[in-house]
């Protein structure tokens, strides 16, 4: 249960996000609702001027210089040990904004018995329904991922992570992770879960956040009362960050399971990356060349690089 004596802080990882910055600062008075709230931005070096954009228009906003592109995780724990007391940790993507009264929707999803996190309803800008629902990561259902795709193999649990029942969306619920681009935490949770996995870079890190919180009796719940929207998208378009993404899937799995599953596990990757790289795809092309080999891999976040 969060802590109401104490304000949510707001987590907000920038980097060059000058451009989709002023909507999410203009939504958050409204979206609080008369709950105290305080802004943390953590910035990864950014070149562009979103930073003056956060001090023109809210002049009490804390930034967190990181002095170079450290990756999302990272940024999230500065913002976290930023001075001060906190009850909850709302960690934001810039390119989010808020409903109205979306705040007090999730303190209410966090004050359900047993939670820990909770997640919002986002949408994209033109409305449709953001899948940001998932299930825990498991070998058949990478395979049926490679096999069918991440949102046909969805319409089974067993066979996908990806949540595509829209009637899940629309009701509140219990679940395994959701997308880290609006997550909001307990200081409890965090506390007992202990910081974001900073080696994950960009990708996967919410995901281990999610498992371990589970692990220490923290539950994650979704709450469509609280909405915002959500422009994202970068890794289905980014070769670089598409490899990222593959690579710390396994990496995460590696984290749970023993040398033959994760062997596995790998094995179903390389043959749903193989597939689409043959089918031109070239982010596909990039993460099944970093699955074979380990000098592909990316290891370090570029400074033109997204990490937010």
């Amino acid at each position: 249960m969060p802590d109401l004596r104490a304000p949510v802080r707001f987590a907000v990882v920038t980097f060059n996000s000058a451009r989709v910055l002023p909507a999410l600062l203009d939504s958050l008075p409204a979206a609080c609702d008369g709950v105290a709230w305080e802004l943390v931005v953590a910035d990864n070096a950014s070149r562009d001027d979103g930073l003056d954009l956060v001090g023109a228009r809210l002049p009490g906003a804390r930034i967190v210089r990181m002095g170079r592109n450290a990756g999302y995780g990272a940024a999230v724990n500065a913002a976290a040990a930023a001075p001060g007391d906190w009850g909850a940790l709302l960690v934001l993507n810039p390119d989010v904004r808020l409903a109205p009264g979306a705040v007090p929707a999730l303190l209410a999803a966090l004050a359900t018995p047993g939670a820990g996190i909770a997640v919002p309803r986002l949408t994209g800008e033109d409305g449709t329904l953001a899948l940001t629902l998932r299930r825990r990561p498991t070998l058949a259902r990478a395979l049926g991922e490679a096999l069918l795709g991440g949102t046909r193999a969805g319409r089974v649990p067993a066979l996908g992570e990806l949540v595509v029942d829209p009637g899940a969306y629309r009701r509140p619920g219990t679940f395994d992770w959701a997308s880290g681009a609006a997550m909001c935490v307990s200081r409890a949770c965090f506390s007992d879960a202990g910081p974001w996995d900073e080696s994950f870079l960009l990708y996967s890190e919410e995901t281990e956040f999610a498992l371990r919180a589970a692990d220490a009796g923290y539950a994650l719940r979704y709450e469509p009362a609280a909405g915002g929207v959500h422009l994202g998208g970068e890794a289905h378009v980014s070769a670089r960050l598409w490899s990222l993404l593959t690579t710390n899937r396994v990496r995460l799995y590696a984290r749970r399971h023993g040398r033959v599953a994760v062997a596995l596990f790998w094995a179903a990757l390389v043959l749903g990356e193989g597939v689409r790289a043959a089918a031109g795809r070239r982010a596909s092309r990039a993460a099944l060349a970093a699955l074979l080999l380990p000098a592909r891999r990316v290891t370090t976040l570029a400074p033109a690089e997204e990490a937010a």
